[in-house]
C-alpha cells in the first residue's frame, strides 16, 4: 500500500503541473492571438487607411487585412503616432500605471521582488495600450507587451488557484516564455528566454525551463494553427564554409558593441529625461509620438515593428547607407516611443537594429572582399543574434532565437562567435534594469540560499579542538570554584566526572546570586549539585542550521562539542559568535565569487 502511494504521489504531482502548464500555454497563446490581430488591425486602420502608409511585412507574417489604395498623407502620418501616444498614455495612467514602458522589465521585476504576483489589470490594459502605441506606428516590439501579457495571465491563474509563491513565480515565467514562443513562432526561444533573461550574469532559472517549454509548445501550436505555420522570416539557407569569414564577423561584433552602447545610452537617457519632466504623465507618450512621427516622415521604415525592412534586407533589396540610416533611426524612434512611457518592447527593435548593422557590415565586406563574404545577407542573421545577446545579456537565447525565426541553422558557428564577443564586450550596458546579477542577489532565492548554505557548513568547519577550555570536576567544592572563578573569564563551565566524561554544565548566571555567599555554602555544596544534567551538545558532523536552533532553545551563547561516537567525550566549546562570524565570512566570499563570475578572464 505504501509503495503504491509513493508511486502515485510523483505521478499526481507531474499530472498537476502538466495541467497547469497547458492552461498557462493556452492563456498566453490566446493573449498572443488577440494581440497579433489587434496590431495588424491597427496598422491597417491607422497607418494604411488613415495615413496612406503601408509598411512591408516579413514573409512569414503577411498582413491579415488587405491594402487600401489611399495616397500617402504626410501630415496624418506625422500626427497618428502622437494621437496613439496620447490615447495610450491616458489609458495606462488612468487604469494601470504598471503597464507603461517595455513590459519585459516589469515581468522580471515581478519575478524577483513580488513573488510572481502581477496586478490582474496588467495583461488587459497592456494589450489595449500596446495595440494603440504600436498600431499607430510607434517604434517598438511585440515581445515586451506579450511578455507582460503572458506573465500577467500566468500570475492571474496562479493567484486564482491559490498556489504557493514559488509556484506563482514559475507559472508567471512560463506565461512570459509562452508569449514569446508563440508570437515569434519560436517555442524553444520562449523556454530559454524566460530562464535566461532574469539574470545579468550567465545564469539559468532551472525551475522554469520545463514548465515554460510545455507552455510555449502549447501557445505556439495555438498561435500557428490560426495564423499559419513556419518561421517569422524567410531566408536563404546560408552556409558558413570559409574560415576567413571569421575576420569580418569579429569586426561585426565590434560594430554591434558600438550599436548596443548607443542604443542603451540613448534609450535610458530619454527614459530618465521623460521621467523627470514635470508634466502630466499621460502627456509624455504623446510627445514621444510626435518625435517618432517627425522621424517617420524622413525614414518611414522605422515606424511600427520594422520586421518587413529586415525581410527586404534578407532579399538583398537594401543599400548599405539605408541600413545605417534605419539602424540609427530605429534607435531614436524606439527611444522616443517607449522611452517616453509608451507601451511596447525593446526585443524587436534590438533584432532590427542588429540586423541593420549586420547588413551594412556584410555589404561593406562583400564589396571589399567578395571572395570571402559571398552572401552579405548572412550577416543580417548573425547581427540580429549578436545585438540581442549584447543588449540583453542572453547569449544562449540569442543564438537560438535567430535560427528559429529565420529557419536558418547553418550559421550557428559564426553566431556563437559574435554572440559571445558581443556579450563580453557589452557587459557595462544593459536594456533590462530589472535584471539581478545572479540567484544569490534575487530576493526570490534569499531564503533558499540561506538554508542551503547553513546545511553545507558543519560544526567541524568552525570548531577549534586545540582551543583551551577549563572543565570543572564534579567533586570540586563551591568554595574552591569561587577561588578558581576569580582568575578566569569563562562564562560557561562543563562539568566532568572522574573518568573525564561530560556529566553536566552550568553558567555564571546560574550561580551569580551565590558567588558572594560562600560562608553559608562553604564546602557543603559540590559542583555536581550545581550543574545541569540535561546538557545540550553538538557533534563535529552536525550542520550549523541545527546548531543555531540549539542556541535558541535556552538562549545560550556556548555549547559543548562532543564526539560523534561518544556523547560524553568532551572536545571543547563552540560559541554563537563564532558561528555567525564564520557564516558571514562564507557568505561574503560566495558573493564575491558571484561578482567575479561574469568578468572576462583576459
Amino acid at each position: 500500500m505504501l509503495t503504491k502511494l509513493a508511486i502515485r504521489e510523483p505521478g499526481h504531482r507531474a499530472g498537476k503541473w502538466l495541467f497547469y502548464c497547458i492552461v498557462v500555454g493556452l492563456l498566453a497563446g490566446t493573449g498572443a492571438v488577440i494581440f497579433h490581430f489587434l496590431c495588424n488591425f491597427g496598422h491597417f486602420l491607422f497607418l494604411d487607411f488613415i495615413a496612406g502608409y503601408r509598411p512591408s511585412h516579413p514573409a512569414g507574417d503577411l498582413p491579415l487585412f488587405g491594402h487600401t489604395h489611399h495616397p500617402l498623407r504626410p501630415v496624418l502620418l506625422w500626427l497618428v503616432p502622437a494621437a496613439g501616444g496620447l490615447l495610450s498614455g491616458i489609458i495606462v495612467y488612468r487604469f494601470c500605471p504598471e503597464a507603461q514602458g517595455h513590459g519585459t522589465d516589469s515581468a522580471i521585476s515581478a519575478y524577483h521582488h513580488q513573488n510572481g504576483r502581477i496586478n490582474p489589470k496588467v495583461p488587459f490594459v497592456k494589450t489595449v495600450a500596446s495595440f494603440i502605441t504600436l498600431g499607430t506606428g510607434g517604434s517598438g516590439g511585440s515581445e515586451g507587451p506579450i511578455c507582460q501579457i503572458g506573465a500577467g495571465l500566468g500570475s492571474l491563474f496562479a493567484q486564482k488557484t491559490g498556489l504557493t509563491e514559488r509556484e506563482m513565480r514559475i507559472l508567471m515565467a512560463a506565461g512570459m516564455g509562452a508569449g514569446i514562443g508563440s508570437i515569434f513562432r519560436a517555442p524553444l526561444t520562449g523556454a530559454l528566454f524566460a530562464a535566461e533573461i532574469l539574470y545579468s550574469e550567465p545564469e539559468f532559472e532551472a525551475d522554469v525551463i520545463i514548465p515554460t517549454a510545455i507552455a510555449s509548445t502549447v501557445a505556439y501550436s495555438l498561435f500557428c494553427s490560426i495564423f499559419g505555420w513556419g518561421s517569422l522570416f524567410r531566408a536563404e539557407d546560408f552556409h558558413y564554409s570559409n574560415i576567413l569569414e571569421l575576420g569580418p564577423y569579429t569586426v561585426l561584433a565590434a560594430a554591434l558593441t558600438l550599436g548596443v552602447f548607443l542604443f542603451v545610452k540613448i534609450f535610458w537617457g530619454f527614459h530618465d529625461f521623460f521621467q523627470k519632466l514635470t508634466i502630466p504623465m499621460w502627456v509624455k507618450p504623446a510627445i514621444g509620438g510626435i518625435l517618432t512621427g517627425t522621424l517617420g516622415l524622413v525614414i518611414p521604415q522605422v515606424l511600427g515593428f520594422s520586421y518587413g525592412f529586415i525581410q527586404d534586407g534578407l532579399n538583398n533589396n537594401v543599400t548599405i547607407w539605408l541600413f545605417v540610416a534605419v539602424a540609427m533611426g530605429k534607435i531614436m524612434a524606439t527611444s522616443f516611443s517607449i522611452g517616453s512611457g509608451g507601451s511596447g518592447g525593446v526585443f524587436g527593435p534590438s533584432v532590427v537594429i542588429g540586423g541593420c548593422i549586420g547588413g551594412a557590415t556584410g555589404l561593406f565586406f562583400h564589396n571589399l572582399l567578395p571572395s570571402v563574404v559571398e552572401t552579405p545577407a548572412a550577416f543580417i542573421i548573425v547581427g540580429m543574434a549578436g545585438f540581442f545577446a549584447g543588449s540583453s545579456n542572453v547569449p544562449i537565447t540569442a543564438v537560438i532565437v535567430v535560427s528559429e525565426i529565420t529557419s536558418s541553422y547553418h550559421l550557428l558557428l559564426p553566431s556563437m562567435l559574435v554572440c559571445s564577443l558581443s556579450y563580453f564586450l557589452c557587459r557595462p550596458w544593459n536594456l533590462y534594469r530589472a535584471q539581478v546579477r545572479a540567484k544569490i542577489d534575487s530576493p526570490a532565492h534569499k531564503g533558499e540560499f540561506f538554508t542551503d548554505l547553513m546545511e553545507d557548513i558543519k560544526v567541524e568547519d568552525i570548531f577549534d579542538p586545540t582551543k583551551a577550555f577549563a572543565v570543572i570536576p564534579e567533586d570540586m567544592s563551591f568554595s574552591q570554584f569561587c577561588k578558581f572563578f576569580s582568575a578566569t573569564d569563562q562564562h560557561y563551565f562543563p562539568v566532568v566526572n572522574r573518568q573525564g566524561k561530560l556529566s553536566g554544565i552550568f553558567s555564571v548566571n546560574d550561580i551569580r546570586q551565590c558567588l558572594f555567599d560562600d560562608k553559608d555554602l562553604g564546602n557543603l555544596v559540590l559542583m555536581r549539585d550545581v550543574a545541569r544534567r540535561d546538557v545540550i551538545t553538538a557533534t563535529p558532523s552536525e550542520d550549523i542550521n541545527s546548531l543555531l536552533h540549539k542556541f535558541t532553545i535556552r538562549n545560550i551563547d556556548q555549547i559543548p562539542v562532543v564526539s560523534d561516537d561518544d556523547p560524553k567525550n568532551f572536545l571543547g566549546m563552540i560559541s554563537r559568535r563564532e558561528v555567525i562570524a564564520f557564516y558571514n565570512e562564507t557568505l561574503h566570499r560566495l558573493k564575491q565569487n558571484a561578482s567575479d563570475k561574469g568578468k572576462i578572464p583576459f
